[in-house]
């Protein structure tokens, strides 16, 4: 079947990659070379440190995306912390073109929310005050305002800034786009946004990249397991 995603994968040249650079002891990427995207919304899950971020952050500089966010057109920088993964990614490039697209992040959100502001203040802007609202707020306001139809969105962790609800409000969001023919890629945490219907889950987990089950993360069996034992596992956890 014709994949029809604005990005159908991932090719990494690990021939680009120095010797003693620290990816090569991320077990999630190490060992592979290709990513394939069959999906409109594709999550990225595993434990801290696995690798989620950085190989997002290099699908998006390779996209020509700003590390720090921001559309392809942000040109600025605070802090360079991207790794050389970006320089070793191919990307395999669907039949159809984004006509646009984001990439957000949670950790440089602040500087992205002032940078929109600033270039809402050029002429035929549209001036934008996110700062003028709370973090989940101007979180949600931004992803809203910058979600369109046809578009390529690549999220890492939205739901540090959102509340329960909210993060139900941004499923809704993802699902007005991917059926206006938008492809999501997102890292997360969060059990709600995992629960979107039809997305694939690929953990960085247990050794290479592979898909898992939205039942076999650890998102949904650590929260599951808390909600149903709450008391059980608080006092062994705090009173023993």
């Amino acid at each position: 079947m014709l994949n029809s995603q604005l990005i159908n994968g991932v090719m990494i040249d690990w021939d680009k990659i120095d010797r003693d650079s620290y990816l090569r002891n991320i077990d999630a990427i190490s060992c592979v070379d290709h990513i394939t995207f069959t999906h409109s919304v594709t999550f990225f899950v595993g434990e801290n440190g696995s690798g989620k971020s950085t190989l997002l952050e290099a699908i998006a500089i390779a996209y020509g995306f700003n590390p720090e966010g921001g559309t392809r057109n942000y040109n600025f920088s605070t802090y360079d912390s991207h790794s050389e993964l970006c320089g070793a990614i191919r990307l395999s490039r669907g039949v159809r073109r984004a006509g646009y697209g984001y990439f957000l992040r949670a950790e440089s959100f602040y500087n992205v929310a002032t940078k929109e502001e600033e270039y809402s203040r050029e002429p035929g802007g549209r001036p934008q005050h996110f700062h003028e609202k709370s973090h989940g707020e101007s979180f949600l306001a931004l992803a809203q305002s910058s979600f369109r139809a046809n578009g390529l969105y690549l999220l890492d962790e939205p739901e540090a800034a959102l509340s329960p609800q909210r993060q139900l409000t941004l499923l809704m969001e993802i699902d007005r786009c991917v059926k206006e023919g938008s492809q999501f890629i997102i890292v997360t945490h969060s059990p709600i946004l995992l629960g979107f219907p039809g997305a694939e889950i690929l953990s960085f987990d247990d050794g290479p990249i592979h898909p898992c089950t939205y039942e076999e993360t650890d998102s949904f069996q650590v929260t599951s397991m808390f909600i149903n034992n709450r008391e059980q596992i608080l006092h062994r956890l705090l009173d023993e």
